[in-house]
């Protein structure tokens, strides 16, 4: 068999390579907002736990009957600085997955230039590649960037009302 022929299989593999990374990517992804979601949840649940305990010794029932709503404000209350951490962990979040599939689609072209010099092809298509990657890359980069400068200038809008 001759290297040319190697190359079906080869480019093949660096395909699967990169579905499986992008794979990951994506199931750290989920798992990770899985946590921040389940965490916010279960504070508040046990929050109102603990107050209901509370107010079932004390035999307060005019308060117990209002407890859902005053959980509800608080809750509401105590949101609005958990949003920011919220947003700061989304930024975050996503920095990580634009960095692998940045890693991903490098290690994906680098198997690609690999396979195509060990078949003999001239892989000049590859450095035109190379430049549309880094351009999408970049433009990444800089929307990250732009949504961490709005969130650090206190990006929430006041509603009039």
């Amino acid at each position: 068999m001759d290297k040319v022929s190697n190359l079906p299989m080869a480019l093949w593999k660096a395909n699967l390579d990169l579905q499986a990374r992008l794979g990951r990517l994506m199931q750290e992804g989920g798992q990770q907002w899985l946590e921040l979601g389940t965490r916010a949840a279960s504070d508040g649940a046990a929050q109102f736990q603990a107050d209901a305990r509370k107010l079932l010794q004390a035999g307060d029932w005019q308060a117990l009957a209002s407890l859902p709503f005053e959980t509800f404000w608080r809750q509401a209350e105590a949101g609005l600085g958990e949003g920011k951490a919220a947003a700061e962990a989304a930024v975050q979040a996503q920095e990580r997955f634009v960095a692998g599939l940045g890693e991903a689609l490098q290690e994906w072209q680098r198997q690609l230039a690999r396979a195509w010099t060990e078949a003999g092809i001239d892989a000049g298509i590859a450095s035109a590649t190379a430049g549309s990657w880094e351009a999408l890359l970049s433009s990444m980069d800089q929307a990250i960037a732009a949504m961490q400068s709005a969130g650090s200038r206190g990006g929430a809008r006041k509603r009039g009302g």
